[in-house]
């Protein structure tokens, strides 16, 4: 089974790894951010159309399948109407606007955990009755990447919508496998002088006397920096990270702190980006600040693969009851 899809929100492309892994085909890319489209361009050989509000309807290709992390953004909501008039502007808006148009078999849509919470969980009910109205059939969940052969925690709700006229009425999002996998297994070596300017030296640093031995699939918390906040936690390489962050403060925003033999540093892009599930010859931006922003905002890759296999199987599935 091949697919085209198109890749909205495309940030640095981590559907587009994902899918195109499994032997589908991108026609079409869409971000405005023009860090975004520059890499993409270095990684694939085309730049992202831009403000996806200007894409005419007729422009969008045809497609079986439409992928997007979109933004979360509230809703304006008047009385008990919910519906395109009422989030117009919206990012998801011009989402179902495409969708509405070229009528794709599948929508493949990621935001973050919280989003079943925002705004005390009108947003994601009036998601949830716009992709309603818009002719498909939800599925959403979960999922933590830590069970899917990277050594991060990152939890992200994930959306597989499928057209109504398939009548899919059962999908299985994908079990976790639970790979004995660890953050020290995806580590540069610490010769590597691209490190030095990472490293972390506090005299307010505190550390746990019984450091763990035994590798565990999630962040092991062993010492602080400051008051212990948010970014001020030192986690062990035994463990997995910390959810990589496109935003966020305290010394070790972003990528959290972890104790790489005798010293405690940030992770470098190139360790984010197998934290992400990319190969290693991907080409990252220069500035490490937007490498450590893009891939806060990207998907994890395996994840996304292992959600695309169960597609596979419910249009497969689908398509033997037809014929």
């Amino acid at each position: 089974m091949k697919l085209k899809f198109i890749d909205l929100f495309c940030g640095i492309g981590g559907f587009r790894q994902a899918l195109e892994k499994r032997g589908h085909q991108c026609v079409f890319s869409s971000d405005w951010d023009p860090h975004a489209q520059w890499v993409y361009q270095k990684n694939y050989g085309e730049i992202p159309f831009g403000d996806l509000s200007k894409l005419r309807d007729e422009d969008a290709p045809i497609h079986d399948l439409l992928c997007a992390g979109f933004p979360c953004q509230p809703f304006s909501i008047s009385g008990n109407q919910l519906g395109f008039e009422d989030d117009r502007g919206t990012l998801l808006h011009e989402l179902l606007r495409i969708a509405g148009t070229r009528r794709p078999d599948v929508l493949l849509l990621e935001n973050v955990r919280n989003y079943l919470r925002h705004d005390k969980g009108r947003t994601h009910a009036a998601t949830l009755d716009l992709l309603d109205r818009a002719g498909y059939g939800v599925f959403c969940k979960i999922i933590n990447s830590s069970g899917f052969g990277v050594p991060q925690k990152r939890e992200r709700l994930f959306f597989v919508c499928f057209r109504k006229e398939l009548e899919v009425k059962e999908f299985s999002f994908p079990e976790p496998t639970w790979d004995d996998v660890a953050l020290e297994d995806i580590l540069m070596h610490e010769e590597d002088p691209r490190l030095d300017d990472l490293v972390i030296e506090r005299d307010d640093l505190r550390m746990r006397k019984d450091l763990p031995v035994e590798r565990e699939n999630r962040p092991l918390r062993i010492g602080t920096v400051g008051k212990g906040g948010q970014g001020e936690r030192v986690y062990s390489v035994k463990g997995h990270a910390i959810t990589l962050s496109a935003f966020g403060g305290g010394i070790g925003a972003k990528t959290g702190m972890y104790l790489v033999g005798e010293r405690v540093r940030r992770l470098h892009p190139l360790e984010c980006l197998r934290l992400m599930g990319f190969p290693d010859g991907f080409t990252l931006h220069q500035k490490l600040n937007v490498c450590y922003k893009q891939f806060g905002n990207s998907v994890v890759v395996p994840v996304v693969a292992a959600i695309t296999e169960e597609i596979e199987r419910a249009l497969s599935v689908r398509e033997t009851m037809v014929a």
